[in-house]
């Protein structure tokens, strides 16, 4: 790496054809009952991916949308069994969820019970997380070379369920542990051909990227502190007023902050087959300023819409109102209940294509476009490696509804 090679990421993607693309399959996607959604995920992820170069190589998708729909299938099939099972024992210890409580204990039972049934679904969210970013990798290639992970599921679901109760205990303060450990475990399972991806850094490094966290928590905290003051001098009540609203959103804003300098550091410490690196300099700030925009954005041409169709509705109702003499038939009140919907439904597809284009696409191609792979020259040394065995679809992440972008 005496004389390194640098490809510098480009997304090409066009936010006209993006948005029409996701119009079209979310119009789609509605008209069949949701059925669709698979097949429109895959459109939009072939598009993405196809949008995205590195060395002027484009990345390709190669899913399928009944790939996706059997997964679900066989995923719900076996969620609904094991509920089911979850339920026999739940009412073999005599809690249920389907009793309509008698009396305090009854309640505490239903309590308990719906807990249990919560918590016993979360290992099944850990495990679709895995496999969800398994069969992206498993479908996605680049100069005609695959990627892939290894079989690990199981493995990273009871990880990550140990790391979250660290963070809980831990008040947060163990937040990038959990962040660190986890990504360092599915980036080593993950390989390009016959290379293997790795995860080098260390966890506490990510404490620096923790920084506008504890502003956030060290204002909120002073706003508790005003509180508890103000019951014997008034003078401070002016400082929970002022610190909540500034605190919750310093820490909002530092939890965007600690994710993309996360991922920027864990980037850069990244590398494959020992020879190839990664650097990443994505920054905070142009990413909650295009997300800024862009939710504003997308929020004033939809109130615009809205004001537009909700003011011809009332116009034409009410025109049809006085044609009928102020009583309209069964059929005109229908009529104007199926407009209303339609209406509805337009712009609920439109937001979402609206939000992909002007928040989600932007962000990406923020994020490419600050991407750099070094040692180039290294790939030509990378083969084909063998299709990964039971790389099957996102079942799980689509009945869990969980497991990635696009």
């Amino acid at each position: 790496m005496s004389t390194p090679t640098y490809a510098h990421g480009r997304y090409s993607g066009d936010g006209s054809h993006l948005f029409w693309l996701a119009f079209r399959t979310g119009l789609l996607t509605i008209l069949t009952l949701g059925i669709y959604r698979f097949w429109a995920k895959t459109r939009v992820r072939r598009y993405i991916w196809s949008s995205v170069l590195l060395d002027d190589s484009r990345f390709e998708y190669t899913g399928t949308g009944l790939e996706k729909f059997l997964g679900f299938l066989m995923a719900v099939v076996f969620l609904a069994i094991y509920l089911g099972v979850v339920q026999i024992v739940l009412f073999y210890f005599g809690l249920t969820l389907f009793r309509e409580p008698d009396s305090p204990e009854d309640i505490v039972a239903q309590v308990v019970a719906g807990y249990v049934t919560v918590l016993s679904v979360v290992p099944f969210l850990f495990f679709a997380i895995y496999r969800a970013r398994r069969y992206r990798m498993a479908r996605t290639r680049w100069r005609g070379i695959r990627f892939g992970m290894d079989k690990a599921a199981g493995g990273y679901a009871l990880r990550a369920m140990g790391y979250w109760l660290l963070t809980i205990l831990s008040l947060g303060l163990l937040l990038p542990l959990q962040t660190f450990r986890l990504e360092k475990y599915m980036v080593d399972r993950t390989w390009f051909g016959d290379a293997r991806f790795h995860q080098g850094g260390r966890w506490t490094a990510l404490y620096r990227r923790m920084l506008h966290i504890f502003i956030g928590l060290a204002i909120l905290l002073a706003a508790l502190i005003g509180a508890a003051l103000s019951a014997d001098n008034t003078a401070f009540l002016v400082l929970p007023f002022v610190a909540t609203p500034v605190g919750l959103v310093w820490l909002a804003v530092g939890f965007i902050s600690f994710r993309v300098q996360s991922f920027a550091y864990l980037a850069q410490n990244t590398t494959l087959g020992g020879t190839v690196a990664f650097d990443a300099r994505p920054s905070t700030p142009k990413v909650i300023l295009t997300w800024i925009l862009g939710s504003l954005l997308v929020g004033l041409v939809i109130s615009i819409i809205v004001a537009i169709l909700g003011g011809a509705g009332a116009i034409v109702f009410g025109g049809v109102l006085s044609m009928a003499d102020g009583d309209p038939g069964g059929g005109t009140i229908a009529a104007t209940v199926v407009l209303a919907v339609m209406g509805y439904v337009l712009v609920l597809v439109g937001g979402d294509a609206g939000a992909l284009v002007a928040i989600t696409q932007p962000i990406l191609r923020h994020y490419v476009e600050t991407t750099t792979l070094i040692n180039l020259p290294a790939l030509a040394d990378i083969q084909q490696r063998a299709a990964d065995p039971g790389a099957d679809a996102e079942g799980f992440a689509d009945a869990l509804d969980v497991g990635g972008a696009f």
